[in-house]
């Protein structure tokens, strides 16, 4: 039996499956890129560990970045869930806040992740402040699991009002549906967000459940495919924090698992911005369906706990701050009925995949585009069955956009690409300009499969000096799951003002959590360097609604710490000074980070690198950019010799990936093979 050294990373997009494997004692790398299978993922994922050579009874560790979660919210193919709550609020997921799905008029609606005949009500009530009111009517959760069970459900949640501060009733409720439930699928509010605001606290729950069953048959499946090819480890799976954690766990709280893969490119990101000396980045990750962007400052990447996935749908979980639009290298280009020009949301997927896969595709995608204006090879395409020409594909592309708007192929594909670009440069101010950033102060960290093709003509545009590519963009999120740590999440609500509180309350809310966390990770049995802890809390003025998000840097920072914190952060962020108004503490929040085993980024640019720049050059062809067609070289960029400097125009091109890069950019590499390209002005 071969020694167990290999960690592996595998993460499953929307169109691709990506893998790298490091030996940590030679630093070798493996790398597989094959198409996602979408009704079953586990089968791509076994096809990467496949392509790439990499024998499961070698591995000694395998990171998992999955959709599966996202996916079966987005398309609503999740499991059958009831609800028991208190009496008198079976409708607080479906009321929600006072918002609309429209922006203007009256029309709009909505379905409830559980239908309203599936939520039923008890008599229990707690107060604000923890005190019984009414006493559990045990009884009647009884009767409520059964008739939830004759319904059909699968899964079950438990929401009582006011569990956060008092979570007796919950747990208790939960102990007599775990008694007749025939599967373990059962969901106490508190257990996943012990946080105020019941309808968010609803909602976070209500995803989990509905979830939980999918990823759990999921995880199961897949354990059960390694086992046979004699990988006998648990699974480490991707959450949204950033964060890993062991896959005999997450099915209890899958909702974690929500947008695990943009998490896992970010984090790869801000390791590598942290190796390389660049610490402020905004990364920009272009796949085959969508565009995710974040921000990253210091070397640490901004976490959220208020994604809204989709209207009526707040998961208020730490996740790590992405923003997602429609628009990735499957993206289809149409015009509408006004004749304005449109990019996306919808994708052509894996399958039927843009026109120039080969596989049925018959709209013109972003991909197309690039391939008709030259920025991409068609013989180095990935994923293609059945190659096509590239008549055939400008023939489609003028046919379905260029005569709508009496353009020829090449500059309907132009066209395509100004409206893609303006989309995705929106998306960025709304994660740098909107929150009080400036995009100058930050390089832009460009990766997936599509995110180099498209970024240095974004930082032009949004006046960003520098772009960064790291060595392998196109796995970067796979990377991701190489690099991450252990993570787990805990939060309490106080919601007290500072002067009803003392520094002992807080110091032992902050060891309780900590105390769990450790738990937690020990019990995972996953080898960790060091355990650490981020603490933050969530304070605000009396009278306001919404809270701002405060660094603490140890447990005994104490009540006049707090203050001060306070101040500072918000004074950092609306500068002004409201001495006179009463700070109120909301949430205190606790991250345990169990920190993993190192990996030297050097080893991905490893390998025969040219004498020199002209020995590195495969070609030249007709390359369009914003000021006309240039001649221009193709590189092999793994052929690049580390110290190579030279100006765009050049194409550079790779397994994984391809970079533009555009006239007068300066082009250079750094020790562990990222290309930086200083944009000119």
């Amino acid at each position: 039996m071969p020694p167990r050294i290999l960690t592996v990373g595998i993460d499953v997009g929307g169109t691709f499956t990506d893998l790298l494997a490091v030996d940590p004692r030679s630093n070798a790398v493996l790398l597989a890129k094959v198409p996602t299978t979408v009704d079953n993922q586990a089968i791509g994922f076994m096809a990467a560990l496949a392509s790439a050579g990499a024998d499961p009874a070698a591995v000694q560790a395998l990171v998992h970045g999955t959709t599966t979660t996202t996916n079966a919210l987005l398309e609503r193919k999740i499991a059958k869930v009831g609800l028991i709550t208190t009496k008198g609020f079976r409708d607080v997921l479906e009321l929600g806040r006072r918002t609309r799905p429209q922006p203007y008029g009256l029309r709009g609606t909505f379905d409830p992740l559980i239908s309203r005949e599936y939520r039923l009500e008890v008599l229990e009530r707690m107060d604000a402040d923890g005190k019984v009111l009414t006493p559990l009517d045990e009884a009647a959760v009884a009767e409520a699991a059964n008739k939830l069970l004759a319904l059909g459900c699968e899964a079950v949640v438990i929401h009582f009002l006011h569990s956060y501060i008092n979570p007796a009733h919950e747990r208790r409720a939960a102990e007599i549906v775990h008694g007749l439930w025939p599967n373990g699928y059962v969901t106490a509010g508190h257990a996943i967000l012990s946080e105020y605001r019941e309808y968010e606290r609803g909602v976070t729950a209500a995803v989990n459940a509905s979830v939980q069953p999918v990823l759990d048959r999921y995880l199961t499946r897949l354990r059960l495919e390694l086992l046979g090819k004699g990988f006998d480890r648990d699974i480490l799976v991707m959450q949204g924090n950033g964060g890993t954690a062991s896959s005999q766990f997450i099915a209890l709280s899958a909702v974690n698992t929500v947008m695990s893969g943009p998490a896992s490119g970010v984090m790869a990101a801000a390791y590598t911005g942290r190796a390389s000396g660049h610490e402020n980045l905004i990364t920009y990750d272009m796949g085959g369906t969508s565009t995710d962007v974040g921000l990253i400052e210091g070397a640490v990447p901004q976490v959220s706990g208020e994604l809204e996935l989709e209207y009526a749908m707040p998961i208020h979980v730490p996740m790590v701050d992405v923003h997602t639009i429609g628009a990735g290298g499957g993206s289809i280009a149409s015009v509408d009925a006004a004749g304005m020009l449109r990019v996306g949301p919808e994708s052509a997927g894996a399958r039927p995949g843009p026109i120039c896969y080969g596989k049925g595709g018959a709209e013109p995608t972003i991909t197309d585009a690039n391939l008709i204006l030259g920025r991409l090879d068609p013989g180095r395409l990935l994923g293609v069955d059945h190659p096509v020409t590239l008549d055939h594909v400008r023939g489609l592309v003028e046919e379905k956009i260029g005569r709508r708007l009496g353009l020829d192929a090449e500059s309907a594909a132009a066209a395509i690409l100004r409206v893609a670009n303006d989309r995705m440069a929106g998306a960025i101010r709304l994660v740098s300009l909107a929150r009080g950033h400036d995009p100058r102060d930050f390089a832009l960290f460009a990766f997936g499969g599509a995110g180099p093709l498209h970024a240095t003509a974004l930082a032009r545009e949004l006046a960003i000096p520098t772009v960064l590519v790291p060595a392998r963009p196109g796995i970067t999120n796979a990377l991701g799951c190489v690099v991450a740590d252990l993570r787990h999440d805990y939060v309490r609500t106080v919601n007290k003002p500072l002067s009803a509180i003392d520094d002992a309350t807080v110091a032992a809310i902050y060891a309780e959590q900590a105390a769990e966390g450790r738990a937690t990770i020990a019990k995972e049995a996953v080898p960790v360097r060091e355990l650490r802890r981020v603490l933050s809390a969530d304070m605000q003025f009396q009278g306001q609604s919404h809270i701002l998000s405060v660094a603490v840097e140890n447990e005994r920072i104490g009540v006049d710490g707090l203050r001060q914190a306070f101040a500072a952060a918000y004074w950092r962020r609306f500068g002004i000074e409201l001495p006179e108004i009463p700070p109120v503490l909301v949430n205190l929040h606790t991250a345990v980070i169990g920190v993993r085993p190192e990996i030297s980024l050097a080893a991905l640019a490893a390998g025969a690198r040219a004498p020199t720049l002209k020995a590195a050059q495969v070609s030249e062809r007709r390359v369009w950019f914003a000021d006309g067609w240039h001649q221009t070289p193709i590189y092999a960029r793994e052929k690049l010799p580390l110290d190579a400097a030279f100006d765009g125009p050049a194409i550079l091109e790779q397994l994984d990936c391809t970079t533009v890069v555009e006239p007068g950019d300066r082009v250079t590499q750094d020790t562990l093979g990222n290309l930086l390209i200083a944009v000119r002005g």
